[in-house]
């Protein structure tokens, strides 16, 4: 897997994760919508980890930035 998310997308990624799990914890969210936007944080975490978008990949983007030589 090649890279191709940016600093700026994992950050934002990360974030959204973290605040969907904090709604999750003080319950603000529950039931089939907490399990969905859960299902979505964690998507979100792990591509942001991974430094890799499938659907970026299919769309044929890419945010990250190419070293210039």
């Amino acid at each position: 897997m090649k890279k191709n998310m940016g600093n700026s997308d994992k950050l934002i990624r990360l974030l959204i994760a973290v605040v969907i799990a904090a709604l999750y914890y003080t319950k603000v969210i529950d039931g089939t919508v907490a399990i969905v936007l859960m299902a979505v944080g964690i998507i979100l975490l792990l591509t942001s980890l991974l430094n890799f978008c499938p659907l970026y990949k299919i769309f044929g983007l890419n945010t990250c930035k190419i070293p210039k030589n």
